[in-house]
């Protein structure tokens, strides 16, 4: 993750004022032949090298003069008193990024498992976090890691895999409250993935395998208990209406009879109970004309 690091000393404006002066003194020598002058114009010029500084539209610096805070520079440039005054560490105040791991950290449910997850935050307060904390970044990347295996060890495997939305909410939620103090925020939190011994991840496939022949075998045994129950509801409307029953049977036959290469045979005591022979001669007249 990338700190901030303490600038140089020469900005390149103060280093560009430098040359100016220090030219302009040598002509001062040379046309003028004032050593004065030239004196002064280069010790001007070496004052401004040290004295001009650049902070960045995005940037800030506190200043201290005899080691006592003086107030916050930035951005654009700025003035101190070279060995009077001393500047801070430049806080980049854009949103950052730190990425954090949990290693082989165990779940509620004593699972091992590998976390990976990416912190955003921003300094919204640079004066604190200057004066309050001597490595913010470092200490933003420590407490992440720190909270995030505790909320780790507070939920469960199944948990961490499905809602990982709610894992990222609660450990932002946890950061946040630890550095305001700071002058930090904790945006959001993501967790990017979450990984399992292999050993584990093959029980858990045969696992949902299982789960999905069982939940299989069950809507099964509900459809033939919801078929049972419509032919039992048939039974009984058969039962109190024959006449409906050699309808159907009437049906079944016909369906059967008038598929072109079909034979079904039909007992003969079936045939009379039914009233089927005239039936079947016009469907066996009808198929020979359509011959």
């Amino acid at each position: 993750m990338k700190t901030d690091v303490m600038r140089p000393r020469i900005s390149t404006v103060g280093l560009a004022l430098c040359v100016v002066l220090v030219a302009a003194g040598a002509c001062f020598r040379v046309i003028l032949d004032s050593r004065w002058a030239a004196i002064v114009s280069v010790a001007i010029g070496v004052y401004l090298l040290f004295a001009i500084r650049v902070a960045d539209q995005w940037e800030k610096v506190a200043v201290l003069r005899f080691g006592r805070y003086r107030g916050l520079r930035g951005p654009g440039l700025f003035h101190i008193v070279p060995i009077v005054d001393t500047v801070s560490r430049y806080v980049d105040q854009r949103v950052r990024v730190a990425n954090v791991s949990a290693e082989s950290t165990l779940t509620r449910d004593t699972v091992p498992v590998n976390v990976d997850a990416i912190v955003f935050w921003m300094v919204w307060n640079a004066e604190k976090s200057i004066l309050e904390v001597q490595d913010f970044a470092q200490a933003i990347s420590l407490s992440a890691q720190t909270a995030l295996r505790e909320s780790i060890g507070r939920h469960e495997l199944h948990q961490m895999v499905a809602e990982r939305e709610m894992l990222g909410q609660e450990l932002q939620r946890i950061l946040d409250v630890k550095t305001n103090p700071w002058g930090i925020t904790v945006q959001s939190v993501e967790i990017r993935d979450v990984q399992i011994p292999s050993e584990l991840q093959d029980a858990m496939s045969r696992e949902a395998q299982a789960e999905r022949e069982r939940r299989a075998r069950t809507i099964l045994g509900l459809a033939e208990t919801e078929i049972a129950d419509k032919f039992g509801q048939a039974a009984i409307t058969y039962k109190d209406n024959p006449v409906a029953l050699h309808l159907r049977a009437m049906n079944m036959l016909y369906e059967a009879i008038k598929e072109r290469g079909s034979m079904v045979i039909v007992p003969s005591s079936a045939v009379e109970t039914m009233g089927l022979g005239g039936t079947l001669a016009t469907a066996a007249l009808g198929g020979a004309k359509a011959e």
